[in-house]
């Protein structure tokens, strides 16, 4: 970094006036919806009821500065499925942001499901309820006007990107944008943050193979290549199973790179060990002693699904430490267990949090 560099940042930094010393960004992974959780959370007038869903963990979600979720399936409106092709109603959506979560993310290869009609409609839920998105729009003059996506978060400028590997083999058919994986656009949409004023970019990936709990080759090749490009934060979903987590150093440009190759399943109803729970990572910015923007630090705790059962009839989500009912503790005990291998193996840098979720109630 050249000396003129480091004099525009820190006088950038001066006159910005940050209004925090430091903030906190919460990830969460893929929010599912399958048949059974449709079910469960119809009731008896018609509607759908998921205000269960996040009660356990919502201070939580709600301590953080920001937080963030991918919406795996599409707002396509009546009538509603679950897998293969999934639909939520737009409930779904409100217990989501009920639960703390400030940014919708969208690129996910069931973001098609409902063709282009649903892409569209649930873009329009999305701005219709006030709820930030990044991944699906309108159509190219839309994306165009929106992206980057940057937020203030207490004084940082973070810009949101979001794409995803593929979308089950669906195809556009008309004029609606899907954001794919694409190193040319990526590249270009990362330098277009930089010029909008960004100081911490963040790329959301839908990548990987599904339930494997490693990343594969291209996954490394995809993340080295963000990171190359000056990537401050890259969260990866797809694989509905956790994968590790890392600080990296850039030595290209002077900065630690916060990297997760997958978060799992945030909700679902998926009956595997390893497809029962997740993990929501935390990241805290702040600011050097020249006033940049970085990772100062990282650490992750998992969530565990609760299905219907033992006289409930609603899925909801706990702190995967918390000892779950009979009928699924064991299933819970086998998810922290492989899970923690992973973790204790492979992640560089980033722990696991253990305060009570109760010590983040605010």
């Amino acid at each position: 970094m050249s000396i003129l560099q480091i004099f525009l940042i820190s006088l950038s930094s001066l006159l910005l006036a940050p209004d925090r010393e430091s903030v906190d960004i919460v990830f969460a992974g893929d929010a599912m919806q399958h048949q059974r959780q449709l079910d469960a959370a119809r009731r008896a007038d018609g509607t759908y009821d998921y205000s269960p869903y996040y009660r356990e963990i919502k201070p939580y979600i709600e301590s953080a500065d920001y937080a963030v979720v991918n919406l795996e399936t599409p707002l396509g409106g009546a009538p509603y499925s679950g897998y293969p092709m999934f639909c939520a109603p737009d409930s779904y959506l409100t217990a989501l942001t009920d639960a703390g979560f400030d940014l919708i993310l969208t690129a996910n290869n069931h973001m098609l499901d409902r063709r282009d009609r649903g892409l569209r409609r649930t873009v329009a839920t999305l701005e219709s309820a006030g709820v930030p998105y990044v991944g699906a729009y309108r159509n190219k003059a839309h994306r165009d006007s929106v992206i980057p996506v940057i937020k203030d978060i207490g004084g940082f400028k973070v810009a949101f990107l979001n794409y995803t590997y593929g979308t089950n083999g669906i195809a556009i058919q008309g004029d609606v944008v899907a954001d794919y994986i694409n190193r040319p656009l990526m590249k270009e949409d990362v330098e277009k943050s930089r010029a909008k004023g960004a100081e911490i970019v963040v790329v959301c990936v839908h990548w990987g193979e599904e339930y494997k709990l490693l990343p594969n080759a291209a996954q490394r090749s995809l993340a080295d290549y963000l990171t190359d490009l000056g990537v401050d934060l890259i969260i990866g979903g797809h694989p509905h199973v956790i994968q590790p987590m890392e600080i990296r150093r850039s030595e290209k440009h002077d900065k630690d790179v916060f990297l997760c190759y997958s978060l799992g399943n945030f909700v679902s109803a998926m009956r595997t060990t390893d497809t029962r729970g997740g993990a929501l990572a935390r990241v805290t910015l702040a600011r050097d002693s020249i006033g940049r923007a970085v990772v100062r630090d990282a650490s992750y705790r998992m969530v565990f699904t609760v299905p219907p059962g033992g006289g409930n009839r609603d899925f909801y989500l706990i702190p995967a430490e918390k000892v779950a009912p009979a009928h699924i503790n064991q299933a819970r005990e086998a998810f922290v267990r492989n899970a923690m291998r992973i973790f204790n193996a492979h992640n560089a840098g980033v722990p696991l949090d253990t305060l009570s979720i109760s010590a983040y109630d605010r």
